[in-house]
């Protein structure tokens, strides 16, 4: 064979490698029914990438997280998946986040120097784009267990330093790796991607990661985690729901109330919830500034919120700085429930990893909840609340 035959052998060779290469990979990263199937009763606001149902719908379906009723067709499209938590970020540069006003339920927690970030539960309501995504931490591990046996979770890396915060080993030892697990390191571009324009301004890379609860969910779908995990077992088969009541009819509810929440002493992460009378909903400040949603453009808002007090400690594993912290997320605790405009002081209890937190009155009956999104706040036993 001529020399010059030869060399057009190599390139074809190489060529049609690539080829069958990427074809492997795109299967592996997207699979083969890579795109998201759209039910005929919703569409995508291209805005944000979410889908959205008829809102004239007869609504009489409760969703099991927050209570809230929505149409038989949304209904049909959140069982085919399971809960997804996402870490969102609280940085100042990270702000405004988007997603966040889409989720069920959220729980945020100082990460490390007195920064908060937000666990966000995910099911009945498509948030669409999501972020800046950040990494694991221990205590989120244990948050979001509760949410069944392999609840989808969505994570950039996390603490990995050997011991007791030790997320990233912790999920390989759940048996989460690879399979709920859903770690940018692993899955990547595009169910992860970097956004540097997304905040309308230049921040660090680490404030620039974003993703989609509908790629989420489609990771989830090829790792046979639907409804059902690869086992046939339903995600919610031991799963405890909380109960729900009617509001306060407008009558009955108080003029105003501010809930003032101090984790550590930086002002930039001091929470104030006002409380809108008219609404029944409590409205979100943070750093003294309306905290909004980036994909809404509106502000932050719950109806209900549970402050959790727990015991707060550094991990002293030899991490820089000792920043790494533990909480105490098993056992039992303070808690003040706000709702309706008013406040209500009780306990938490959760018994383990997998047990639900579960929230009770003065005088141990399980609190009631408005139907509608839950902001649990943990905090130090040392955090400051004020309550006007």
């Amino acid at each position: 064979m001529s020399k010059k035959n030869t060399i057009i052998l190599v390139v074809i060779t190489y060529l049609a490698s690539v080829s069958i290469s990427f074809f492997i990979f795109s299967g592996n990263l997207l699979g083969s029914n890579s795109a998201t199937v759209v039910p005929s009763t919703a569409k995508v606001d291209n805005d944000y990438e979410a889908l959205t149902f008829d809102q004239e719908a007869k609504k009489t379906e409760e969703c099991p997280l927050n209570g809230i009723y929505y149409s038989k067709d949304q209904k049909s499209w959140w069982e085919k998946h399971r809960p997804l938590g996402v870490m969102i970020e609280n940085h100042l540069d990270s702000r405004p986040q988007s997603g966040i006003n889409a989720a069920d339920i959220t729980y945020e927690v100082v990460a490390e120097g007195g920064i908060t970030r937000t666990l966000d539960i995910y099911y009945c309501q498509d948030a669409g784009i999501v972020g800046p995504v950040r990494s694991a931490r221990t205590y989120f591990l244990d948050f979001v267990s509760e949410y069944g046996e392999f609840p989808l979770y969505a994570h950039v890396g996390g603490a990995n330093t050997p011991g007791p915060a030790d997320a990233l080993g912790q999920i390989n030892e759940y048996g989460w790796g690879q399979y709920n697990d859903l770690s940018q390191f692993s899955i990547g571009f595009p169910t992860f991607r970097r956004d540097e324009s997304r905040l309308g301004r230049e921040v660090a890379t680490e404030h620039t990661m974003y993703s989609s609860t509908s790629k989420l969910w489609e990771i989830g779908k090829q790792r046979r985690l639907t409804n059902t995990d690869k086992e046939g077992k339903n995600w919610d088969e031991d799963f405890v729901k909380y109960s729900f009541k009617d509001e306060e009819v407008e009558s009955k509810r108080p003029g105003s109330q501010t809930v003032h929440i101090e984790f550590w002493e930086d002002p930039s992460y001091f929470v104030d919830w006002i409380y809108s009378s008219n609404t029944n909903n409590y409205l979100r400040k943070n750093g003294g500034v309306t905290h909004n949603d980036r994909n809404t453009k509106m502000q932050i808002s719950t109806k209900n919120i549970v402050i959790m007090y727990m015991t707060e400690r550094h991990a002293n594993d030899g991490y820089e700085g000792n920043a790494h912290l533990l909480y105490g997320t098993k056992g039992n605790g303070r808690a003040l429930i706000f709702m309706d405009g008013k406040q209500i002081k009780g306990t938490w209890r959760k018994t383990g990893r997998t047990g639900r937190t579960l929230i009770f009155d003065s005088e141990g009956s399980s609190v009631k909840f408005n139907k509608g999104t839950i902001w649990f706040e943990i905090l130090p036993t040392t955090g400051v609340i004020n309550v006007k």
